[in-house]
């Protein structure tokens, strides 16, 4: 027996919760609520959806999912949306709140798996904003392995100040600028009250915008949907097509598990490493592949990203935000780019029925965008972030080099046991030209959640010291954080690693060029000082934070709970 959209009833999990006498009780449940016998007989396609009042990057998606819906229905599906949480790291950064956005991660890709397998839905389309909500969205494609998408809500525009573009990074840069007296208490709040005009991501190329990027890139999204800005008026018109898409994903039985393999895996991390992303997009994408089943490491990206050049303007360290980026051709431009450079593995599928390799050669380019460099003119001949490793970091760590030019750092250790202790001396203005800042007991099970660091990084901007100190953390980076900053140190303080041997005065050396990250210290010396070292007692003996702090694995690979 086939339906109307020509797929096999048997292959449609909604048949078992649906069909049959035995079924009456779910359908008058259902029928109570206006769907029909007519609705109850097609394909079910869940909209799991992060929309939130607590934040702009998600605060549009309820209405972008009317459209998604509508897509559906005009394509012969029943569309049934369901909500899943949103942390927002942006308002919650530097405060114990930041903790829950890593977790959050983890408990989005329960909750969408865990509707969509009791709901038996035949196909899936995810909506997402703000930075966690990315991956933890394909995360749950990943595991539930229906036919589905993941839409990505868009970015927010630039504010205006002092007749200049402005993003929430120049706010949290002006912090430290006004702590050092360079900028007033009515400049920092006209800056405050322009830096976000409305809804959706923020906007340079962030966390959340190299994560649509990558998964565009990748193939789980559409083409040319992610930069798509989230208060453009075409929009709207994706999201139904989105809605249209999933339900040719049906038809035709595509799912996840063919477009997650190693290969789209490889494109993402050039996509991002070409773009000068986010360093979080090295945890996400381990995060991912483990839940595929693909084999990814992370010394996987520290090939790819030094065999690909740094093409991307982009904010934090260039001049240009995701809208410029939209103007300039999106997403396809990036693939034309990898795939001129011979770095595109053009066979990979995409949701959209091409290949990756079909869209680079459609893409469309305007005369002179200076957006995107050609490949005879990089900014850097290298990607924006390289893997380190060292007597610091036996399992690795991430060093971002987007947006600065240093290679190499050696100084001494200033030692914080937390963000909170590393942010009062940058703002007590104790810290020297010439130290690393050394901040643990932030990681996946001694913050917990892995907090991101961007108050004390911007801080430091804005003092004007970002040029001359280095920082290391077992903790994360923000998208908007650039200088010479080295996270995801692992193992973590918290489970003996040798970060947790360091104390002030210490000589740290940063040595990009060896893939090196050390202290100055005998093995024998760094053995003993681990064993000595007590870290704080665990913030959380119950809940949700205690449990993730108990279950959750290293960042090295990936910070899963599974």
């Amino acid at each position: 027996m086939t339906t109307q959209d020509g797929a096999a009833t048997q292959r449609r999990p909604s048949r078992a919760l649906l069909e049959g006498p035995e079924r009456a009780p779910a359908r008058a449940y259902l029928k109570g609520i206006g769907f029909d016998d007519e609705a109850l007989a097609r394909p079910i396609v869940g909209i799991a959806n992060t929309w939130t009042e607590t934040m702009p990057c998600n605060f549009h998606l309820r209405r972008l999912a009317e459209r998604v819906k509508e897509g559906v229905r005009a394509a012969g599906g029943t569309p049934m949306e369901f909500n899943t949480v949103a942390i927002s790291d942006g308002i919650t950064m530097g405060t114990e709140g930041m903790k829950t956005s890593l977790v959050s991660r983890e408990v989005i890709a329960d909750s969408i798996e865990l509707v969509a397998r009791g709901h038996a839905f035949d196909a899936l389309v995810a909506m997402s904003g703000c930075d966690k909500t990315i991956p933890g969205c394909v995360m749950a494609l990943a595991r539930v392995d229906v036919p589905s998408l993941m839409l990505y809500g868009g970015t927010i525009a630039p504010g205006r100040f002092r007749d200049r573009d402005v993003t929430i990074q120049d706010v949290f840069e002006a912090v430290g600028a006004h702590a050092a007296g360079s900028m007033s208490g009515d400049d920092l709040t006209e800056l405050e009250n322009h830096a976000s005009p409305g809804a959706g991501a923020c906007g340079g190329q962030y966390t959340a915008n190299t994560m649509a990027m990558a998964f565009e890139v990748l193939g789980i999204s559409p083409s040319g949907s992610s930069m798509v800005p989230a208060e453009d008026g075409r929009k709207g018109a994706v999201a139904e097509e989105c809605g249209r898409t999933v339900m040719a994903l049906l038809e035709h039985d595509l799912r996840p598990s063919q477009v997650i393999t190693r290969h789209s895996l490889e494109n993402a991390i050039a996509g991002a490493a070409l773009s000068g992303g986010s360093t979080n997009v090295v945890l996400h994408l381990l995060a991912l592949a483990r839940e595929a089943g693909v084999e990814l490491s992370i010394d996987d990206f520290d090939r790819i990203a030094w065999s690909t050049p740094l093409l991307a303007d982009l904010k934090p360290g260039g001049r240009y935000v995701a809208t410029d980026l939209y103007r300039a051709g999106g997403v396809p431009l990036v693939l034309k780019r990898l795939s001129e450079a011979g770095l595109l593995h053009e066979d990979a599928p995409t949701v959209t029925a091409q290949t990756v390799g079909e869209i680079a050669r459609a893409a469309q380019e305007p005369d002179g965008q200076p957006v995107i460099r050609p490949l005879w003119d990089p900014i850097k001949p290298n990607g924006g972030f390289a893997i380190l490793r060292g007597n610091l970091a036996p399992e690795g760590c991430v060093v971002k080099l987007a947006g600065h030019d240093r290679l190499e750092h050696r100084g001494p250790a200033r030692v914080f046991e937390s963000e909170e202790g590393a942010f009062a001396a940058v703002r007590d203005r104790s810290i020297e030209a010439g130290d690393v800042v050394v901040i643990r007991n932030e990681g996946p099970a001694g913050g917990p959640g892995m907090r991101e660091m961007l108050q004390v990084t911007a801080a430091l901007q804005g003092e004007g010291l970002g040029d001359s100190v280095a920082l290391l953390t077992d903790g994360r980076f923000s998208g908007a954080t650039h200088g010479f900053m080295a996270g995801h140190v692992a193992p973590e303080a918290r489970r003996s690693g040798p970060i947790a041997a360091v104390r002030d005065g210490d000589t740290i050396v940063f040595d990009v060029a060896a893939r090196e990250l050390n202290v100055e210290l005998s093995d024998e010396e760094i053995r003993a000082r681990v064993e000595a070292y007590e870290p704080p007692p665990a913030r959380y003996r119950s809940g949700v934070l205690a449990k993730y702090a108990r279950q959750v694995g290293s960042a090295a690979q990936g910070a899963l709970t599974s």
